[in-house]
């Protein structure tokens, strides 16, 4: 086992480790309750770790996470009801349609 990272809070670092785990990089999220214990211990130290069970697999884990810290932020009008839609989403929040294909 080897320890990838730290992330800043229980929620990114399940969604990290499920996106590792998705691209064939068995990951667990270790230390993920030690935040109620900041104060008492170094908050650094209280962060939920991300943890590989195969060290041969630190380079690709690493590029995809940052990869994933790379996510396209887009702003489009939803095609049916004219909504602005910012962010990463590809969906609209207001009626469900889907973002427009790029012209090429």
């Amino acid at each position: 086992m080897l320890r990838l990272t730290r992330a800043p809070n229980p929620a990114i670092a399940q969604i990290w480790a499920d996106v590792l785990c998705e691209a064939g990089y068995p990951a667990t999220v270790e230390r993920s309750y030690l935040m109620g214990a900041a104060g008492e211990l170094p908050p650094g130290e209280c962060l939920p770790e991300i943890w590989l069970r195969h060290p041969e697999h630190e380079a690709a884990a690493r590029a995809l996470l940052e990869a994933l810290a790379r996510v396209p932020q887009r702003r489009w009008l939803c095609p049916a009801c004219g909504e602005r839609v910012e962010g990463g989403f590809e969906q609209c929040w207001a009626c469900g349609a889907f973002m427009p294909a790029p012209v090429a």
